[in-house]
């Protein structure tokens, strides 16, 4: 049983550290089993700190061997040890040197946080708490520490040796080791202070591809992406994403990369996606390798933004870092903001953001409706580990998109060289960070920090009406937010709508207001409208005829928006607005509606209804965007059903949304059967393959136009996915084919998925699809295949890769089966949460989050979902990480 009692880290307590770490050596000799790693810190009381306190490092789990404190052992009664803290009682009150000795098993450590073997190779992984447990040290991203790293190995077994910075020295060891084999070793040196969750160590026999990149000044940068013996081609399309992601930080934002050499590793036992590790990125290698016939478009999209997401860390996040954990969106949010400019910049901007908006929509609105929501910027958490979520990560992108928004593009980017010439090489906060653009913009910023500071999704109501008489349109905005655990109530926020009027004829209204409702002039002319009151009114006028209002263009803020727009206007929407986005999302809110009268009509037990207007409007779209196949396909796909059940709120039954979409699907695939197989023939393969946009577009309409007209006509569209399943050259073409045939029951489907799987069954990130789309097939019997398949020799339950292909694809993504009426969903995925949480707490702990909307279940299910919670709340040795989120799931 385990007797610690982990206490709550409160931002109100943060006090700077009472001592500093000024340089850092460390010398690993690395061992499957008995890795010794000695640190010398040069330490010294921190001004800012309290004169006279104890030395308190933090450690987990760590066999100290020796300490030495300037070079001598200490007296009994000035030194207290444990495996998870070293305390020097009395430390000088003057520079000093703290020598400490470890040892380590990496060949244990299956929580794959500080060193650990992934395969048979040494790797680490730091962020947010894994330094310590290397060595003792002051674990904390406000100790920044130049470091310099000697790795020790046996030549045979690990003939790469990588660090952080640059290397400076490299050589064999004279003479044999104790197990009489050959030994050399490597020194890297990182000139730019870190904290230690950035501190990153490899070790092993990998292949690798290099290139180089020459900077805005000249220098030439030595790439390197370092990858399993045999897959170095799968490399190539990550180094150029990596090459395109420097030149772009370099146009986009001023900023160049600063050491000489660059590397990349990607190792397959990996908690996250990657780690920005300074100058050393940490990948799981599904975010590297890709070839055309094992990887798919979406794929290629995922490695471009990773691996771009990661190298802007270089200096979002590393150059200028946080100064506690409760800042993590300063890093975070600011860093994916910067990758979504970046593939937007790509690829399409359109499809981008649309790609982004269902992100946000499907991970971070359910996280903030329910029991785990949190502030952007948290007071309090349990478990740090717990704070790497969609709130951190996309609504923090969206606050900085809405900060860009608010005072416009040149004013941001000189806000952005403010805080890179101000803050280079410090620790900071939220709040500086803000005051920069406060500072170029000579805006008071107060409230919109509000965004940081407030949990929850506002919503924004819209009322408009038209005087012909005096030929003007009237809007009346209304901001409300439901308060959340802790608060009353919630104060206004800063909502920047960007909107603009169509006329009758899909005509663009000019945007005049000089009423007492007025629009400011600048509002006017950016067509952006600041709601930061409770409501709001503006007349426009010299309108000539009623126009309907587009609003939220581009997702200009991250809310929910309710107005009252007739589905006749909607329809005029997807034909005629010029904002890309927003005719995207008309589509979507009449599918929404549709659905939601549809879910009604099933759950009294009659007939789901479809309609042909929607489908004529798909019709025209198909039509008028035949040059943009990406934006046809995003018109084209509906709703998710995760989607229909966060709009309905509460008494959510997902087998009643399950059968609505499939009978609106199904309509729509009769209805538009011609136009899709026309579009389905007319796009198919020519030429080789090329990952880029414009070829991945037309591969995401050809892939949307066979699904849909699989669900209109099964046995027809069933024979074209077999027949593109049998021929297909492509991942992205075999994968979509079986996507279709899985949904097909029969034998055709099992067949098709035993070949798969005999095609691919050696290389296990495909093998990851196959386990996923078995997963998510939402009919009766798919847990017993689950549960069969975690029997299977690919499966691993020490992998995360492959415990989030099989049990959190299931959780996560089939809402039938996961929610199954008798309880039996729930049950499986909390007993694997209780048996994984003594292995690896972090996989345990996400899966937990599956539940994250329980309580918005219709009576039943969410009794039963609450039973499984408190199920895995009464196990009384739960790790800091599942216990803080199945208390959180049942406040």
């Amino acid at each position: 049983m385990r007797t610690d009692v982990a206490q709550p880290v409160r931002l109100a307590d943060y006090r700077p550290a009472d001592y500093l770490i000024d340089t850092v050596a460390l010398d690993v000799k690395l061992h499957d089993t008995a890795t010794l790693v000695r640190a010398t810190l040069a330490l010294r009381p921190n001004p800012l700190g309290r004169a006279g306190a104890p030395l308190v490092l933090d450690g987990d789990g760590l066999t100290a061997k020796t300490i030495l404190l300037d070079g001598k052992e200490l007296a009994p009664g000035a030194i207290f040890v444990t495996p998870d803290q070293l305390t020097l009682t009395a430390p000088p009150q003057q520079p000093f040197l703290l020598e400490i000795e470890t040892e380590i098993n990496p060949s244990a450590n299956t929580r794959l946080m500080g060193l650990y073997r992934s395969g048979s190779a040494y790797c680490t992984q730091c962020e947010a708490e894994g330094f310590r447990r290397i060595t003792y040290f002051l674990d904390r991203p406000d100790v920044l520490s130049v470091y310099t790293t000697r790795i020790e190995a046996d030549t045979g077994e690990a003939p790469v040796l990588l660090s952080n910075g640059n290397k400076v020295e490299e050589g064999k060891i004279e003479g044999s080791s104790n197990e009489g084999t050959r030994r050399h070793f490597a020194v890297w040196h990182d000139p730019f202070p870190k904290p230690s969750y950035l501190f990153a160590l490899v070790g092993g026999d990998l292949g690798s591809i290099h290139d180089t990149f020459t900077t805005m000044s000249g220098r030439k940068v030595a790439l390197g992406i370092y990858v399993e013996h045999g897959k170095e081609k799968s490399a190539a399309y990550a180094m150029d994403a990596l090459k395109r992601s420097m030149a772009w930080d370099e146009t986009a934002f001023g900023r160049e990369y600063d050491l000489d050499i660059f590397n990349i590793v990607a190792v397959s036992d990996f908690n996250m996606g990657a780690m920005e590790n300074k100058g050393l990125n940490v990948f799981n290698d599904k975010y590297v390798l890709a070839l055309p016939e094992t990887a798919t478009d979406t794929d290629y999209a995922q490695i471009e933004a990773v691996i771009a997401h990661e190298y802007f860390h270089n200096w979002t996040g590393n150059r200028i870092t946080c100064r506690d954990w409760f800042q993590l969106c300063l890093k975070e949010g600011l860093t994916v903001f910067r990758d979504h400019e970046f593939s937007a910049d790509q690829r399409s901007r359109a499809v981008r953001r649309i790609a982004d908006v269902r992100t946000l929509r499907a991970a971070q609105f359910p996280e903030d409706a329910g029991p785990l929501a949190h502030n952007v910027r948290p007071d309090t958490y349990l478990e740090i580990n717990n704070f790497y979520t969609a709130t951190i990560y996309e609504k923090g992108a969206e606050i900085i998109r809405m900060l860009k928004v608010l005072i416009g593009d040149d004013l941001f980017r000189k806000g952005m060289d403010l805080y890179f010439d101000r803050y280079d090489g410090t620790a900071q906060t939220i709040e500086n960070f803000i005051a920069c653009f406060a500072e170029v913009s000579n805006r008071d910023l107060t409230q919109f920090s509000r965004w940081y500071h407030q949990a929850g999704t506002p919503l924004v109501e819209a009322q408009t009406s038209y005087d012909p008489a005096k030929r003007t349109f009237t809007l009346d905005l209304k901001q409300s937010a439901k308060p959340t655990p802790g608060q009353d109530h919630k104060d206004p926020f800063v909502i920047p709508i960007e909107l603009g009027l169509v006329g009758a004829d899909g005509e663009t209204v000019a945007l005049q207001s000089a009423t007492e409702d007025a629009a400011t002039p600048e509002e006017l002319a950016r067509g952006v409208i600041e709601l930061s009151t409770p409501q709001r009114r503006i007349t426009f006028t010299n309108v000539a005829t009623k126009p309907v209002a587009s609003l939220l263009r581009g997702f200009s803020a991250p809310v929910r928006l309710s107005q009252s727009v007739s589905e006749e206007e909607l329809i005029a929407l997807v034909a005629h607005d010029s904002d890309s986005f927003n005719r995207w999302q008309a589509a979507q809110t009449y599918a929404t509606r549709l659905l939601l009268r549809s879910v009604d009509l099933v759950r009294s037990g009659k007939q789901a209804c479809a309609d042909e207007a929607f489908g004529a409007a798909l019709h025209r779209a198909i039509d008028s965007n035949i040059n943009d196949p990406a934006f046809t396909a995003q018109v084209l796909s509906l709703p998710s059903e995760a989607d229909i059940a966060r709009e309905l709120g509460e008494n959510v039954d997902p087998d009643a949304i399950h059968v609505a979409k499939d009978v609106l699907r199904a309509a729509l695939g009769r209805q538009l059967a011609p136009i899709l197989l026309q579009t389905y023939e007319r796009l198919a393969p020519v030429g080789p393959y090329s990952p880029d946009a414009a070829a991945a577009g037309r591969r995401a309409l050809r892939t949307a136009a066979l699904d849909l007209y699989a669900a209109g006509s099964p046995a027809d569209g069933g024979a074209l996915a077999l027949r593109q399943f049998e021929t297909a050259e492509t991942m992205t073409d075999e994968i979509a084919a079986l996507g279709v045939l899985t949904h097909v029951r029969g034998e055709a489907r099992e067949q098709a998925l035993d070949t798969f799987y005999k095609r691919h069954a050696a290389d296990a990130l495909v093998v990851d699809k196959w386990f996923i789309l078995q997963a998510t097939i939402p009919e009766p019997g798919t847990l017993a295949r689950v549960k069969k398949l975690m029997e299977h020799p690919a499966f691993s339950l020490a992998n995360p890769n492959r415990v989030r292909s099989l049990v959190g694809a299931f959780a996560a993504g089939n809402q039938t089966q996961f929610n199954a009426a008798d309880g039996s969903g729930y049950h499986f995925v909390t007993e694997i949460v209780i048996g994984l949480d003594h292995t690896n707490p972090q996989v345990a702990a996400r899966l937990l989050a599956a539940f994250k909307s329980w309580r918005v279940l219709e009576a039943k299910r969410a009794a039963l979902a609450e039973a499984a919670l408190r199920r895995v709340a009464q196990v009384n040795d739960l790790s800091p990480d599942v216990k803080d989120i199945v208390e959180r799931s049942l406040a």
